[in-house]
């Protein structure tokens, strides 16, 4: 299934066709394949070149670490992503690894690394679909995540699948258009709110 942006402006064809199903196939994806994943991810930029980023990683190859990473899911989020074949919790370093201070940025440098994940998987015919809903609490101790450390997002990662092996409301969402802002909502110039595209 594919759902193209209906952009106003020119854009890439891997961020026109990325987007983040629910529906997975139960075909895993080749270890080449998922680690050129985590090499897009390598080259994502951030803050002085420290890549914060960190990924675990539980596939259904090993069904028992699978279950044990899909048991940090919500409920609401275990109902579909039990589909894909691959499960991923993204962690964040909280600190330069140069000085020990804080990283404000790293957050986002994570974000970049992600979305490099998301735009290599469209380009291979693979999707992820990044996830809020797990607990942090079930993932520091079930993988002993240290101090300094903090996971941000879960990540279900596979071939994109048919909606309708989905319940009615989430098949119902999966086949809603995608939909954003318009680009003067969010594009300022001068000062706060002022729109910077000239109507």
């Amino acid at each position: 299934m594919e759902k193209s942006a209906d952009s106003a402006y020119l854009i890439h064809e891997l961020i026109r066709n990325r987007w983040s199903p629910r529906s997975f196939t139960d075909m895993m994806p080749s270890q080449s394949q998922l680690l050129s994943l985590f090499e897009a991810a390598r080259w994502a930029p951030s803050c002085y070149n420290d890549q914060p980023w960190f990924f675990i990683v539980a596939t259904k190859e090993n069904p028992k670490e699978y279950e044990k990473m899909l048991s940090c899911l919500v409920e609401q989020n275990r109902i579909w992503a039990r589909q894909a074949p691959v499960l991923v919790i993204s962690v964040a370093r909280i600190t330069f690894s140069l000085n020990g201070k804080p990283n404000a940025h790293a957050f986002h440098d994570l974000g970049m690394s992600i979305q490099n994940i998301a735009l290599q998987a469209t380009g291979m015919g693979l999707a992820i679909h990044p996830m809020a809903g797990f607990s942090k609490k079930c993932t520091r101790e079930t993988y002993n995540i240290p101090e300094g450390y903090d996971p941000v997002t879960a990540l279900a990662i596979g071939f994109p699948g048919d909606p309708n092996t989905l319940p009615a409301a989430l098949r119902e969402k999966e086949m809603e258009p995608r939909q954003r802002k318009s680009l003067k909502d969010f594009i300022f110039a001068c000062t706060w709110g002022e729109n910077f595209i000239s109507e």
